[in-house]
């Protein structure tokens, strides 16, 4: 067995405890909880950082741990200083402990060291904004799916014990659409970093690659649903469903397009 795959199911069994906790003590935010989130936290984190050494990799494995350890920090911040962001771990958890499992399938694949000549200072905004963009959309969805499943469960009446945990489909939309709004400000600050480490890399300031078209439209996806929610109040499966496209775009630029070049091609 290799020492990255090692490490890697090492990493994976730290976020174990998290994804489990709501199945054994539902409803609760007591000091087990923070444990939990703070393992998962660590443990994605310190593997994160082992993996490359400190300098960042384009690699899909890599690029999958970054996402996890990123959405798991962010999580565990907004739980502290936002009511009821707490409740979408029961589903974040479990989401981000199976991409841990895809992750530590393909961890021999290539790292893909990146090459750029712009400087360090873009790159580094480009890659954190980046990654925090993806982050908080991932939690967007979240709750999003939170807001799909609480509306279906009041339909058929018949919430299971991961739905009761979840917050009201009130607080799950006020939060995906702030969520939203923290993403779009982010996003645009990556793009424009973007565009800058483009332009010293190559002369042009914007190249119409795979990743760029789905970020853009993701941008726009974003946008517009904010926009219009704050003029009309469109709320409920809607603003849900648009939640989940905007990540499911994110998801085919960032991860996806890695997916492709590191796994299928290679």
């Amino acid at each position: 067995m290799s020492a990255s795959l090692m490490l890697s199911l090492s990493a994976l069994a730290t976020l174990l405890p998290a994804a489990v906790l709501p199945l054994r003590w539902p409803d609760q935010r007591n000091g087990l909880f923070w444990i939990v989130v703070a393992i998962g936290v660590a443990g994605s984190l310190i593997f994160s950082y082992a993996l490359t050494g400190g300098v960042w990799h384009t690699g899909f494995a890599v690029t999958l741990w970054f996402t996890i350890a990123t959405a798991m920090t962010l999580f565990a911040l907004l739980a502290f200083v936002l009511r009821d962001c707490w409740r979408l771990g029961a589903l974040l958890a479990p989401y981000l402990f199976l991409l841990g499992g895809v992750a530590t399938i393909w961890s021999s694949t290539s790292l893909g060291l990146l090459v750029a000549a712009a400087p360090d200072a873009w790159l580094i905004v480009h890659i954190v904004a980046a990654v925090v963009t993806y982050g908080l959309v991932t939690l967007a969805a979240v709750a999003g799916l939170a807001v799909l499943l609480r509306e279906r469960a009041v339909r058929t009446k018949s919430p299971s014990n991961i739905v009761r945990i979840l917050p009201s489909i009130a607080d799950a939309e006020r939060l995906q659409v702030s969520l939203l709004q923290g993403g779009a400000v982010v996003m645009g600050l990556g793009l424009i970093s973007g565009m800058a480490a483009q332009f010293f890399t190559t002369g042009s300031i914007i190249v119409f690659d795979h990743k760029v078209l789905f970020s853009i439209a993701a941008f726009v996806v974003i946008g517009v649903l904010v926009a219009v929610h704050y003029r009309s109040g469109l709320g409920g499966r809607r603003v849900a469903r648009l939640a989940l496209l905007a990540y499911l775009l994110l998801t085919l630029g960032f991860p996806g397009v890695k997916f492709v070049t590191d796994v299928l091609v290679s």
